[in-house]
């Protein structure tokens, strides 16, 4: 015990100096003390006689890289899955990314109107957008789809019947339901039909004085298939304008383009909805959509009128990062082809077969070139995934880099990659690591190469 250094001689090495002109010092003395306290307890363990001090210095260095290193940081997604939900959902455009390093450097005109040199509306800088994009009256946007869901059925059913069909109970990640959601908002869930089937009747059956709104919810992220039915969006307003109850559509997905046009399969979009006649439509802006994490709340100008003025806006509103991201995005969409070409997830989604396989083989050629055999690298054949809660059924024909390390396991390879600077996140396959090029940029094709080359050198 005497062996160990002081906390005095440690902060007066040079290494440490130069650690603490680096980082706070406080850190770097509150990894002095906790290095030595784990070094006392290993010798009075037995596990160690004793620690020289360059060995401490070293490692109290590697504790404050650690403790300096922050948590939220940007990772390499090689798995396939565009909209991934645990690793940040959808990639901005660069557009938005730049909107988004403007406004949070300085002043905005977030609730600033210029022209009027008066307080303006933070609702203004998407509502038109979103309404020419939709066909929709008014619109307005939270900070995720589950607030709008919140919203719409707080403003239009609190203290009311909200009827929903049996089959449509969502479940999204996180385990929130679409019970829990009505329940929070002070509305009374009444179920309809079974599971696989849900008819008309089955709603006009249940109508009472006290119903206050007819819920559809678009199963995003799971299919009920066989003997299923199932009521349209149409036939449901048709039965509410003869009661004068409002209809609301959570879609989830947040679908702006017919996807068809680019060989994806078929989602609604928000503009089929609101051509249907519902009164509110609600979405996510992070997941098919492309953009941040948002909700999105399209409809009738004097129901969206209310929910605007709804004390729960103001707690659920969207900061100006946010706004500024979603004004890009939707901008981009006013060109659909510049939509796909710019926005990434629409990118990612629609590529082709052929050209994740051109990149896949020079990927392949280059692991190979810098790592010699290190790896056995080849292509294979394989699925992308949208991912994020959309197109549950849909397997997106793919091309990977197929990984066999030759001087670890596989699993030891897969750890270390997620261990670099900038942590790449793969799948493992039938003992290969699979690194699917859809969800990568041409610059992360390259570090992936680097990190490779480096756990060979060591």
């Amino acid at each position: 015990m005497r062996s160990l250094p002081k906390v005095d001689r440690l902060l007066e090495r040079a290494d440490i100096v130069a650690l603490a002109e680096a980082h706070p010092r406080a850190v770097v003395t509150d990894a002095i003390r906790e290095t030595l306290d784990a070094v006392r307890a290993e010798i009075l363990s037995g596990m160690r006689d004793e620690l020289a001090e360059d060995d401490v210095a070293a490692a109290v260095i590697d504790l404050v890289e650690l403790k300096s290193t922050r948590s939220l940081r940007r990772v390499i997604n090689a798995t396939g899955i565009v909209v991934h939900t645990n690793l940040g959902r959808s990639r901005l455009a660069r557009e938005a990314v730049a909107a988004v390093a403007e406004v949070a450097g300085g002043y905005s005109t977030l609730e600033y109107d210029v022209a009027s040199g008066e307080r303006g509306s933070r609702h203004s800088h998407v509502e038109a957008l979103i309404c020419k994009l939709t066909g929709a009256e008014a619109a307005m946007a939270v900070n995720n789809n589950a607030a709008a869901v919140l919203l719409g059925l707080a403003g239009l059913a609190r203290g009311k019947e909200a009827i929903v069909s049996r089959g449509q109970l969502v479940e999204i990640g996180g385990s929130f339901r679409v019970p829990d959601v009505m329940a929070e908002s002070g509305a009374t869930m009444v179920e309809v039909g079974t599971t696989n089937k849900t008819h008309l009747s089955d709603y006009e059956k249940a109508l009472t004085p006290a119903t206050g709104l007819l819920l559809k919810v678009h199963t995003s992220n799971y299919r009920v298939v066989g003997f299923t039915e199932e009521v349209t969006l149409s036939d449901l307003v048709g039965l509410a304008a003869g009661h004068g109850i409002p209809v609301m559509e959570d879609q989830g997905s947040g679908v702006l383009v017919d996807l068809r046009k680019w060989g994806l399969p078929y989602e609604p979009t928000v503009a089929e909805s609101i051509a249907a006649g519902a009164d509110v439509v609600t979405c996510s802006g992070d997941k098919l959509l492309g953009g941040p994490q948002a909700g999105i709340i399209a409809g009738k100008w004097h129901v969206i009128a209310a929910l605007k003025k709804h004390p729960l806006a103001r707690a659920i509103r969207l900061d100006k990062m946010t706004l500024a991201a979603l004004e890009v995005t939707l901008r981009l969409y006013l060109d659909e082809d510049l939509a796909r070409r710019d926005i990434p997830t629409l990118s990612m989604l629609s590529a082709t077969k052929e050209s994740i396989a051109e990149r896949a083989v020079r990927l392949a050629d280059e692991i190979g070139r810098a790592c010699g055999d290190a790896y056995l690298a080849g292509t294979s054949e394989d699925v992308s995934r949208a991912g994020g809660g959309a197109m549950p059924m849909e397997d997106i024909p793919t091309v990977v880099v197929a990984i066999v390390p030759q001087r670890m396991s596989v699993t030891e390879l897969e750890v270390r990659l997620r261990a670099a600077d900038t942590p790449i996140v793969a799948r493992i396959n039938a003992d290969r690591l699979l690194i699917d090029p859809r969800t990568l940029t041409l610059g992360e094709e390259a570090e992936i190469v680097a990190v490779l080359a480096a756990l060979v050198e060591r």
